[in-house]
């Protein structure tokens, strides 16, 4: 009898092991172009994103998070891989016409998840490459529905017209832009109305994917299409802002995340669910009322300074984080790869990564895992380095939105051009970037040339001409 009684015992225990160590489901959801001051959480007036505020609220606000670089293709290579997109030769935004993608060797998040059987899926934006042997199933994904590049990737004029020109290079260039489902073209977006649907089919089909998978750990990640331009809203939010269509986009991504919350609520899952929401980088600020705002960082898209690669990023998981908590450390996309890799005991990579895990700060402990980060930005360049508080600029030519016009109504403005030399910023007092100390901190300025001395060993720097030890090819098709 007694034992029966120990083996009783013995199963009850392991079963109760085994269910407290249920691994948690991860949801990343990366809106595109969206700014630091676009959400109510960061600043955000006139319009309204209750979602967004109740995760804020029951979960953990990044306000010094940054995505790996200010371009599309390549923050999301870093985001995926843990690593500066640079080292693995993603670099800038892939266009329907490149030849490379993100390389098999590289071992995504959605990888090391699928050695711990999860279930995986992305929904939305691909963007690391068009071809089939760089589409999601190739790269530990079980489904994909979404778009494989940008939105404005196609032959239509911002009006919603067809471009007719032949000698137009949005018509030399682009084909109509392609749905994609797994491996196979199923559709095409052609009209400002078709672009308008997104939001909503990448939110039921999000829905569907938590429906469909809620009894075992799931992977979803949700890289929105919105707000990067040609901006559209449905019908059910088109003029419900105070701030235009912009307004209505925003509130329509803040409708799609509280979508995926209910459906995790009423799977009874959402206190074992990891949910990431981020953007992809700053904003597009020559679109003018198209285009989000920075929260006074300054310049934006496609630049090193902070209003082009610090990101709004809220971390929601009951079961560990505080409510209402904010974290000020220094904090990267790239750091979602290691930190997820602790979380479910998986394993690393073999080859070298960047990022680092932030684990201990997201269960509330005062710790600092990353003190430094490198800004790199067009081919291979290294255009900044950032230590504690520190940011030093090296110099570089970059594109400004300062002292020109933006565009009006979804059409472009001008650029302005920068010619930079070294200049050193406090951001703790100023992270706006507007007060050059360059010359009254000259040991920590040299401290920063260093650590960039270290980033140029390393991965090269197109900017010095220098090549570096530990680079890696991205993957290529004839």
């Amino acid at each position: 009898m007694n034992k029966y009684i120990l083996l009783i015992f013995f199963l009850i225990s392991n079963f109760q092991k085994v269910f407290s160590e249920k691994k948690p489901n991860i949801v990343i959801i990366m809106l595109d172009d969206m700014g630091y001051g676009d959400i109510e959480s960061f600043g955000a007036i006139d319009y309204y994103t209750p979602n967004i505020n109740d995760l804020a609220d029951n979960g953990m606000l990044f306000t010094n998070f940054y995505s790996a670089q200010a371009v599309c293709s390549a923050s999301r290579a870093g985001l995926l891989t843990g690593t500066y997109p640079n080292r693995i030769g993603i670099n800038g935004a892939l266009f329907p016409q490149s030849k490379v993608g993100l390389n098999s060797n590289e071992k995504t998040i959605a990888e090391i998840l699928k050695e711990k059987k999860y279930k995986t899926a992305v929904i939305g934006k691909w963007h690391l490459g068009h071809q089939k042997e760089f589409l999601p199933l190739n790269h530990g994904f079980d489904y994909y529905y979404g778009i494989p590049y940008s939105n404005d990737m196609w032959p239509v004029d911002f009006d919603g017209n067809q471009i007719t020109n032949n000698n137009d290079w949005r018509k030399k260039n682009y084909p109509q832009l392609p749905i994609i489902e797994n491996y196979e073209k199923i559709g095409e977006v052609r009209t400002l109305d078709d672009q308008a649907k997104l939001t909503t089919i990448y939110t039921e089909k999000s829905v569907e994917f938590i429906n469909n998978n809620a009894n075992k750990p799931f992977f979803l990640y949700v890289p929105h299409s919105m707000p990067h331009v040609p901006i559209a809203a449905s019908d059910k939010f088109k003029g419900k802002s105070k701030q235009g269509l912009y307004g209505d986009v925003i509130m329509e991504l803040d409708w799609s995340l509280g979508e995926i919350v209910k459906a995790l609520k009423k799977n009874d899952i959402i206190e074992n669910t990891i949910i990431v929401f981020t953007s992809d980088n700053g904003p597009w600020l020559n679109f003018g009322n198209h285009a989000g705002n920075t929260a006074g960082l300054r310049e934006g898209k496609g630049t090193v300074f902070e209003g082009g690669q610090r990101v709004p990023t809220i971390v929601s998981w009951p079961k560990v984080i505080k409510k209402s908590s904010i974290s000020n450390k220094l904090s990267a996309s790239i750091d979602l790869l290691p930190t997820i890799t602790e979380i479910v005991n998986g394993k690393l990579p073999k080859h070298i990564i960047d990022g680092v895990s932030i684990l201990d700060i997201l269960k509330g402990k005062n710790t600092n895992p990353r003190d430094h980060f490198f800004y790199y930005y067009k081919t291979n360049s290294l255009e900044a380095v950032r230590k504690d508080n520190w940011k030093l600029i090296l110099p570089h030519e970059s594109r400004s939105y300062e002292n020109v016009m933006p565009g009006m109504d979804g059409h472009k403005g001008n650029y302005s051009k920068l010619k930079l030399e070294y200049e050193l910023y406090n951001l703790r007092r100023d992270p706006g970037e507007r007060y050059n100390v360059i010359k009254k901190y000259p040991k920590i300025a040299q401290e920063l040339k260093d650590l960039a001395e270290s980033a140029r060993i390393d991965m090269g720097d197109n900017a010095t001409g220098r090549i570096g030890k530990n680079t890696r090819e991205p993957g290529r098709v004839n």
